[in-house]
């Protein structure tokens, strides 16, 4: 059950990763859906009104993540930028690192998967399955780690097809942990294992990307702990009002 004081204005203002004047970018919690659902419900949007920092109005989301994907996600603070942004996520300019848990560790290194993905059954939109007549999907990935029959991964996504990491990665044998639609995740079993670790925004032009790290959520960290898997701590969080 989701606690409600992770979407308390503290609570979210302190997950800032990084600020300046045309965006944010929030280390989101798992098991928080970035928007109302058609039951409403907590959700992460509902609580923008703490991300203001001055500003007349609330950010908005230039992306979205899953309810239950942890990790880096981007806001647009005004319509110009959140126009940028778009441009920016439609065109694939925008670096996205995830890590991940899978079961079943590849016996290769690394690896490029590269299969279109669709919509398995037009009455669930969010379900999504290869098939040569789907869209170009491309997930590049790297083992970081193997221990216990488990993997931890990174993905490098190279499209943005819904769930196409879930779908991709349990497309080639090794499902992600916790997964309960592409995996074989049990009633009461562990969390869903990604994370969207790392992102790069080159926002302008004449400058160097802007780039953040979001520290791996409690139920991941406990996991690769059991494992002794030593992941590097996140960048430090950064505020530019100036740009």
């Amino acid at each position: 059950m989701l606690d409600p004081s992770i979407l308390s204005p503290d609570a979210i203002a302190s997950r800032v990763l990084h600020r300046d004047g045309l965006m944010l970018i929030l280390d989101k919690p798992a098991g928080v859906p970035v928007h109302a659902g058609p039951k409403g419900g907590p959700n992460l949007e509902a609580s923008f009104g703490a991300l203001r920092f001055g500003l007349p109005r609330d950010p908005a989301l230039a992306h979205r993540l899953d309810k239950d994907t942890s990790g880096c996600l981007v806001l647009g603070r005004h319509r110009k930028a959140l126009a940028r942004l778009g441009k920016l996520f439609s065109s694939g300019r925008i670096g996205k690192t995830y890590w991940a848990v899978v079961q079943g560790a590849p016996e290769a290194d690394q690896g490029r998967i590269d299969a279109p993905l669709a919509k398995r059954n037009p009455n669930r939109g969010w379900w999504m399955a290869v098939d040569p007549a789907g869209l170009p999907s491309v997930t590049e990935w790297k083992v970081m780690a193997r221990g216990a029959g488990l993997a931890w991964i990174a993905f490098t996504p190279l499209t943005g097809r819904t769930h196409q990491i879930r779908a991709h990665a349990a497309h080639v044998g090794m499902p992600l942990l916790g997964d309960p639609i592409y995996g074989a995740a049990p009633q009461g079993g562990p969390p869903l294992h990604l994370h969207a670790r790392a992102v790069s925004v080159p926002m302008r032009e004449s400058r160097p990307p802007i780039e953040a790290e979001a520290p791996l959520p409690p139920h991941m960290a406990a996991t690769f702990a059991a494992l002794d898997w030593q992941a590097p701590a996140p960048r430090a969080s950064s505020v530019d009002e100036a740009s």
